[in-house]
């Protein structure tokens, strides 16, 4: 049973995991959106909440595991 597991987990990952890049923040295995406007995004994850300010903020994927946010980020918090 535990190969069985070991796939099952590496093909299902429940991790959150986020990408910063220049313009970009990409976050996986999110739970819901708490705010958002053009100059804050409140993402809710597991145990806290991921809240990017800045100008221009754009949601440009959004898929039921996974938000990609692009524009200018000024500041990322963990709450």
């Amino acid at each position: 049973m535990n190969i069985i597991s070991g796939i099952r987990s590496y093909i299902k990952e429940d991790d959150v995991k986020i990408t910063i890049l220049k313009n970009k923040v990409n976050i996986l295995n999110y739970v819901d959106i708490g705010h958002f406007d053009n100059t804050k995004i409140v993402v809710k994850l597991k145990n806290n909440d991921v809240i990017i300010k800045g100008s221009d903020l754009v949601i440009s994927k959004l898929m039921t595991d996974e938000i990609l946010i692009t524009g200018c980020y000024t500041n990322i918090e963990f709450r």
